[in-house]
């Protein structure tokens, strides 16, 4: 019997658990002649989300994995860490907020099973406000143009891979990168599937500005040399204006027709040129500083507890949790293998 591992991130979501859970457990009575494994990975989450899914585990123990992390490492971080711990013949990554139709699976699996390596579920619309459509689909542009050609249109974070995709990417060890983007990045044959992503109707989102900020800045940075180059560009074009407009002061300066007024373009020329340069040295900033960020060799996460049916003392400790018993002055184990960097 094959078996479906479905990867989900967890961060706030104790409201949305209880309607996740089952919607993607009834994917058993779709799918008879799959195992199906759940691997819900918590990210920190200051809420109970912790509480919920181990609550769920011990109700479907053969059916559903935790991971907790020890805090909060980000969305792709967690999805990564999800990846780890597969053991799957294909992987779905879904979130935990219902925007995404899980039923969709079914659709993927037996795409799958016809030879396709790689099932993307993206958005051809979108039940959002005016203003996030709008800057994901410049987002998704962008990406196409200056990053990587091709790229759906909608963009994607729901999809299932195959076993062997999910071995590619685990040998990577990058930090700050688009797990989505790397994994259409590395190349196996794909399908697209449309689908209407729906408005959240449980809880409150937790993706900030900030962090869409982040992963735009991301997403550049390590699959496109575009900004390097644009910067480039704009240091050659300045330079020649510069020579140029030198070249005009010099001959009114011999011809004697330059005088002594000017200030004002003075001031003006120096502070864009200034502002420029500090532009520039951002954008050069922000490769230097994955540089040190990948040469420091820091795990992207730490997996505080694993929650399965290997290790019995799980279970003593799940019940705690649930329970709400806190393990003050005995440390949970931590766990940094070196796959898990």
């Amino acid at each position: 019997m094959k078996t479906l591992s479905i990867v989900v991130p967890v961060y706030f979501n104790e409201e949305n658990l209880p309607e996740t859970a089952p919607r993607l457990l009834a994917l058993k009575r779709d799918l008879p002649d799959y195992r199906l494994e759940l691997v819900f990975v918590d990210d920190g989450s200051g809420d109970d989300s912790l509480r919920v899914l181990l609550q769920l585990r011990d109700q479907f123990p053969d059916e559903i994995k935790v991971i907790s992390l020890t805090r909060n490492f980000g969305s792709m971080a967690a999805i990564q860490a999800g990846l780890k711990e597969t053991t799957g013949h294909c992987v779905g990554i879904i979130a935990a907020d219902l925007q995404d139709p899980p039923e969709l699976f079914i659709d993927m699996v037996r795409l799958w099973e016809s030879g396709v390596r790689a099932v993307y579920a993206v958005r051809s619309e979108r039940e959002d406000s005016w203003l996030t459509t709008r800057l994901a689909n410049a987002y998704y542009w962008l990406i196409r143009k200056f990053a990587i050609p091709g790229y759906p249109r909608g963009g994607f974070d729901f999809l299932l891979i195959d076993r062997q995709v999910v071995n590619d990417l685990n040998t990577i060890e990058e930090k700050n990168t688009n797990v989505m983007s790397l994994i259409y990045w590395l190349g196996y044959r794909c399908e697209f599937l449309p689908y209407v992503r729906r408005e959240r109707e449980i809880g409150e989102s937790r993706w900030t500005f900030s962090k869409k900020v982040k992963l735009f800045i991301d997403s550049f940075v390590a699959f496109s040399y575009a900004p390097v180059r644009i910067l480039s560009l704009i240091g050659l074009v300045f330079s020649a204006a510069a020579f140029l407009y030198g070249l005009f002061v010099f001959v009114a300066w011999v011809s004697g027709r330059i005088n002594v007024e000017g200030w004002t373009a003075i001031i003006i020329l120096l502070a864009l040129t200034a502002g420029l340069q500090m532009m520039m040295l951002g954008v050069l900033g922000e490769y230097l500083w994955r540089i040190l960020d990948e040469a420091r060799r820091r795990p992207n996460y730490l997996v505080e507890r694993r929650f399965d049916n290997t290790i019995d003392e799980d279970k003593e400790l799940s019940a705690d949790v649930v329970a709400g018993t806190e393990h003050k002055g005995e440390p949970l184990e931590y766990v940094s293998e070196k796959h898990h960097l």
